[in-house]
């Protein structure tokens, strides 16, 4: 798969957290970039909804676009609202939980 941007209009202002809509139950993604180099993928949790502990081959910066989401890296758990990012580091245990209903950017970069 190449390098360019799908699933998104360009040339235009967006609003990303508008880009992926919640849906009861479920943990929603929308895959913007997929290639050797690089993922970004929006995600909308369901508030209880996880993502088990699990490692990425490369260092995945999640940054919250609304309500609040638990990530634990680690071990550690670090709760993050809108606005707020962390990097979890490539093949370090991570796992993802919705404290309340909420939206993210993931960026890994390989």
């Amino acid at each position: 798969m190449d390098g360019k941007l799908k699933n998104i209009n360009k040339s235009e202002v967006l609003k990303l957290k508008e880009l992926v809509a919640y849906s009861d139950g479920q943990i929603v993604s929308r895959t913007l970039v997929q290639n050797d180099s690089v993922s970004l993928t929006l995600f909308a949790f369901e508030k209880s909804e996880e993502i088990s502990t699990h490692a990425s081959g490369g260092d995945a910066l999640v940054t919250v676009l609304e309500g609040k989401g638990r990530f634990t890296v680690d071990g550690k758990p670090y709760i993050l609202d809108e606005g707020e990012s962390i990097v979890m580091p490539a093949g370090i245990p991570h796992a993802v939980f919705g404290e309340e209903r909420f939206k993210m950017l993931l960026t890994v970069v390989f």
